[in-house]
């Protein structure tokens, strides 16, 4: 039976704590990226349908929930992970694709962005049109930045000042479209995951992140 990605609904609260245990397995497989998150809170993007879900004769495959900041000017598409019995078929990028398709429909003003220390979510951004940027081009508000608490490295974004962390922040802009070609793009991206690279050496504390890029 192949997998099936849908927005998800009220009927998939059943789900809620074993998203919330793949997730967290997900962080500390990583060691880093995905911020835990609460049963509940999860059940909430499901009733408001803010979430996609694969599913593959009833077992969960995949999922994705999208947050909204500051009044709906930013959007974020969130917790994107693959149960392991189902990685390698390009599902993430289904499901990345799926949710970017449901933020743009709901929130066409919005600003898209997110922040993940993984290569493959960056390169998949990338093809949707997002472009790496620094944190001071992400939503400000507090409650977002409270969400990274459970993330092992939250104690580098505070000692930064928010500025910068080993995630790379990416934004998707629908008034400025990202136009380079493809070759560029995947340039600038393996540019950005060298740098994720040299933070988590810690080698980035001495280093100039405009000058890096210029």
């Amino acid at each position: 039976m192949s997998v099936k990605i849908q927005v998800a609904s009220e009927k998939h609260i059943k789900y809620a704590d074993e998203i919330c245990e793949l997730i967290e397995s997900a962080a500390h497989k990583r060691g880093t990226g995905i911020a835990k998150r609460d049963p509940e809170y999860i059940k909430e993007k499901l009733r408001s349908n803010n979430a996609i879900i694969a599913l593959e004769n009833g077992n969960l495959a995949g999922f994705c929930y999208i947050e909204v900041w500051e009044e709906k000017k930013y959007v974020a598409n969130s917790g994107l992970i693959v149960h392991q019995d189902y990685r390698g078929r390009g599902l993430a990028k289904q499901i990345k694709s799926h949710a970017f398709r449901l933020s743009r429909k709901k929130y066409p003003d919005s600003k898209l962005f997110g922040i993940t220390t993984s290569l493959p979510v960056m390169k998949i951004n990338s093809d949707l049109g997002y472009k790496p940027v620094t944190f001071s081009e992400l939503t400000q508000d507090s409650t977002f930045w409270d969400g990274c608490k459970s993330c092992p490295n939250y104690d580098i974004l505070t000692r930064n000042e928010r500025k910068n962390c080993l995630c790379t922040g990416m934004v998707f802009d629908p008034q400025k479209p990202e136009n380079r070609p493809q070759k560029e793009r995947e340039r600038v991206i393996a540019k950005y995951y060298r740098w994720v690279r040299l933070k988590s050496a810690k080698y980035l504390r001495k280093l100039n992140p405009v000058k890096f890029f210029v």
